[in-house]
């Protein structure tokens, strides 16, 4: 929710400015110490607050309240940082064209300063006017400024510059003590809300059928998993005598519900079991209702049993006990309900079984383990022949109507309900193209429309009772388009620099941000599209009803703002703009001039204006292809910065000005870049990414005050970096390294055994060009934190550091790109490689012979070979690898697939199928 990602990123930037290195202004510890109870206060009401009108068209008014409040506390405080950057740099420029050059790129007149109009929304009922005393500078030129003595009385100038920061600092504290103050009322009165509702608040359980469809529906959509039910069915019957629990998983709309009924009314169970009941647990249970419900069904015990949860529990296990019986708990969302019930269900060896439906595939693997079954969505076929059934029934589907059919039903993208919902609808309406027409170009609306919302209530039951932390990110993901495969270490780079992501003690913000997007993924809100070798999730995406859920609930609580749509409530005070593509210059500029409050701009496919000044709060700047300017850099709250550089531009030595910068990400054409040696100041950097042509990166300046870059996790892309002892001091929390050697630089070619270092470093690329010489590898060291490696380096020996290599204890990925083995053989012992899960070689020369001795690769999972032509044969131990799950060759010699293709029979023959999976393209 918005009212959450505001507070938690309000005490971010508290927390940011009490822990930075060099932070450009301080709070009084009495504020720090009243916004601290406050903030943390109200996040513990929202966590436990439940809207009354959640179900509604608009935003809670006391969670806008909040985060209303929680901005015009930031907006004091981050415009007294840039008022306060400001007069620094002024003050340590030597001239007046200094001052003047300064000034044009900054676009900041002395009046504009901490008392400018700060307000919680257009509607609030307290302001804070500019001091009239402060105002003149606006209304004259610049010129005029400095002759009223701020440049030109050389003599009083120092004294007339503390007294202005002293105003400044006074100003400050009153206008950030009068917000403080309303929220402090507004934690008053939430505090009353929550007084009232644990009184009020009478827990229900929701029965079965509160969100049904048609019997007709429930028919059809059990078209396309025939092989599910049989599964399903072949685990009910089986031989296993033990009670078994199987969960039913998927995404809301999926079917798990619609399976476990057909299941729970098939001929066969019926048969099977001598006591079949069902009963829904839903988010909102009671357990001593929910055993009432079952013993009930079981038994015909009376509904009315005044008994309590312990009685009623032992009444229904004595009844169970000695029978064959199924269970149903449909819609489960929380394993505690299993806690508390479990015991009363008896396992008496004579194969009882347990379903229960739930969308959090956690739940169920706490359930058991991974004995789950996950529904999928429907293929194109069974996606057509659910949508005619629904619409046609036996009929047959008319011609004329197939092909608009077919693209209606391909945007539903597979989920029953989406198909059902639409079908339903046809069904009822007129057989005509154009109104069929009509109806694909408005799908997303007519799906979760007012009139037909079974849809999306039953989605939104997923987003309602996510924890206030996770909404947020649930609600983020709608501002990527529609089917956008989103690149996740982007996406946690961008949650984590707006600032919504809830602190845990001894946890990174990225590890935190995985662990959110991990909790989405078991909730069937997100969806994985790809993962890394090593099973990490490399791409996610959004089924189109979910975007659209996030999106709507996003627009209604103003977490941001799509260009283009219908202009929301309070569109000046929107915090985040999102510029589609194809977005027309005018709509562009028209926003920009309005949203002066905005914190982050993210541009799609759209060149960045050359005047972002305005945009003095800005922390996000994404755009995917369009070029900086230089002015950009004294946007001197940005956090997240990415964007490409134009030929011939300079990084100037003013992006220092940036203190709280986390990610930089800026690509360049033509090569070339030097970045400036100011970077090294910069102590709240995490990500420094230099694209793909990479850039120089100078070495730091030496001194007795030298920054301690702790923050810094990634360095990509640095050309001919000059590793030596003091660089290595500078960042010793790096884990992950991208470098190339373009020059042969002879004092420098023992650098990279100064990697031995820096002790937590996990990933590192290094390529060496044709003509960087050989002598850097030559001298290589590794730490032994390292766990991915890719070296490449032509006319390189492998063997000169093969034995390194195979010696690093937590190395899971290894690859090698060109080079050479001049002994023409590849020996791998016993104990090499322990860890190695993925090994991927790249027209490495010579390597006639590959042999494995004892029990080395004891872990490898994957093995990619692509243009080795000199291997003769793959040794016969390859296929004893028990972890080893797939090989692929591209472009090897014909012996070598040969080779693999008899240890792959041998194998299959021992085993009785195949032991791995065998790609093989080429040799031609």
């Amino acid at each position: 929710m918005a009212a959450y990602a505001a507070l938690v990123s309000l005490m971010h930037i508290i927390d940011t400015i009490e822990h930075h290195h060099s932070p450009p202004i301080s709070i009084h510890k009495q504020q720090v110490e009243s916004l601290t109870q406050i903030l943390t206060s109200l996040q513990e009401f929202l966590e436990g607050y439940k809207s009354p009108v959640a179900d509604g068209d608009e935003a809670d008014p006391l969670e806008m309240r909040i985060a209303d409040a929680a901005h015009a506390v930031e907006d004091v405080i981050e415009s007294h940082i840039v008022n306060v950057i400001k007069m620094e740099f002024f003050e340590g420029c030597d001239s007046f064209s200094d001052y003047t050059d300064v000034a044009d790129l900054l676009e900041m007149p002395f009046a504009e300063n901490s008392r400018e109009e700060v307000s919680c929304d257009s509607s609030s009922d307290y302001s804070y006017e500019a001091d009239p005393l402060e105002m003149p500078i606006a209304e004259n030129s610049r010129e005029k400024i400095f002759l009223q003595g701020y440049v030109v009385d050389a003599a009083h100038g120092a004294e007339e510059v503390n007294s202005r920061e002293e105003v400044s600092c006074i100003n400050f504290y009153q206008d950030l003590q009068q917000v403080i103050e309303e929220m402090n009322v507004i934690k008053k009165e939430a505090m009353e809300t929550s007084a009232e509702a644990q009184l009020q608040r009478k827990v229900s359980s929701t029965r079965a059928g509160s969100l049904t469809s048609s019997s007709t529906v429930k028919e059809s959509m059990m078209v396309g998993f025939d092989d599910v039910q049989l599964q399903l069915l072949d685990r009910l019957t089986g031989g296993n005598r033990n009670r078994q629990i199987i969960p039913i998983t998927g995404m809301g709309g999926i079917g798990k519900t619609t399976l476990a009924r057909h299941i729970f009314e098939h001929a066969l169970v019926n048969q099977h079991f001598d006591i079949r009941a069902w009963t829904t647990i839903s988010q909102t249970y009671n357990v001593r209702e929910t055993l009432r419900e079952v013993l009930y069904q079981v038994s015909g015990h009376s509904r009315n049993d005044l008994s309590d949860e312990n009685e009623l529990g032992e009444k229904l296990h004595k009844y169970l006990w000695g029978r064959r019986y199924i269970i149903i708990l449909d819609d489960m969302w929380s394993v505690e309900v299993w806690d508390k019930m479990g015991v009363f269900f008896p396992d008496y060896h004579n194969g009882s079984r347990v379903i229960v439906t739930t969308r959090l595939s956690n739940l169920a693997a706490e359930l058991t383990g991974s004995n789950s079954i996950g529904m999928r969505f429907l293929d194109d076929v069974c996606s057509w022949s659910l949508f005619s059934k629904i619409v046609f029934g036996d009929e047959v589907f008319p011609l004329q109507l197939e092909e608009i059919g077919k693209k209606i039903v391909g945007k539903c993208k597979g989920l029953p309900l989406s198909i059902a919902v639409i079908g339903g609808l046809l069904a009822k309406s007129e057989l005509t193209l154009e109104y069929w027409e009509g109806i694909e170009k408005n799908l997303s609306s007519i799906v979760n429309s007012e009139n037909d919302e079974y849809c999306l209530r039953v989605l939104k039951l997923s987003y309602d009772h996510l924890p206030a932390y996770l909404k947020p990110c649930f609600l983020y993901m709608g501002m990527f388009g529609e089917d956008e495969e989103i690149w996740v270490p982007r996406l946690i780079k961008l949650w984590v620099s707006e600032g919504f992501l809830k602190p845990i003690i001894n946890k990174s913000s990225k590890i935190i941000a995985k662990e959110y997007l991990k909790e989405l993924v078991d909730r069937n809100l997100i969806l994985v599209h790809e993962l890394g070798k090593l099973g990490n999730i490399k791409l996610c995406k959004m089924h189109d009803l979910l975007r659209d859920l996030s999106f709507q609930e996003a627009e209604k609580q103003r977490l941001y703002y799509v260009l283009g749509q219908h202009c929301p409530q309070g569109i000046n005070s929107q915090r985040r703009i999102v510029i589609p593509t194809s977005t027309s210059d005018k709509a562009v500029r028209d926003a920009l001039e309005t949203m002066s409050r905005a914190r982050s701009y993210i541009c799609h496919d759209y060149k960045v204006p050359k005047k972002l000044l305005n945009f003095r709060f800005l922390r996000t700047l994404l755009n995917t292809t369009g070029y900086l300017e230089e002015n950009v850099f004294q946007l001197v709250n940005l956090r997240y910065l990415s964007a490409e550089l134009n030929q011939g531009f300079r990084i100037p030595s003013s992006i220092s000005l940036l203190w709280n910068l986390h990610t930089l990400t800026v690509s360049s054409f033509g090569g070339g870049f030097t970045a400036p040696v100011e970077i090294w100041n910069m102590h709240q950097l995490k990500h420094v990414d230099f694209g793909y042509e990479g850039m120089y990166l100078p070495d730091p300046p030496s001194g007795h005050n030298d920054v301690i870059m702790e923050n810094l996790e990634t360095l990509k892309e640095v050309v001919d970096f000059n590793l030596n002892e003091g660089v290595v001091k500078r960042i010793p929390n790096i884990k992950k390294v991208c470098i190339r050697y373009k020059d042969k630089v002879m004092e420098r070619v023992k650098c990279l055994s100064y990697l031995q270092c820096l002790s937590k470093l996990e990933s590192l690329r290094c390529f060496i060009d044709e003509d960087g010489g050989v002598e850097y590898l030559q001298s290589i060291s590794f730490p032994h934190s390292l766990k991915k490696l890719h070296l490449g380096c032509r006319g390189f020996h492998w063997e000169e550091i093969l034995e390194k290599i195979a010696s690093l204890p937590l190395l899971e990925k290894l690859q090698l790109s060109v080079g050479q083995f001049a002994r023409r053989r590849w020996e791998i012992v016993e104990g090499q490689f322990p860890s190695l899960k993925y090994l991927w070689l790249w027209a490495c020369e010579d390597m006639e012979c590959w042999t494995l001795e004892g029990s080395c690769l004891p872990r490898l999972e994957q093995l990619h070979l692509e243009d080795i032509e000199s291997l003769e044969e793959f040794p016969s131990e390859i296929g004893e690898i028990p972890t080893l799950k797939s090989i692929e060759l591209y472009r090897c010699s014909e012996s070598a697939v040969v080779s693999l293709k008899k240890i792959v029979e041998e194998q299959e023959e021992l085993q009785g199928e195949p032991p791995f999976h065998v790609i093989v393209i080429g040799p031609d």
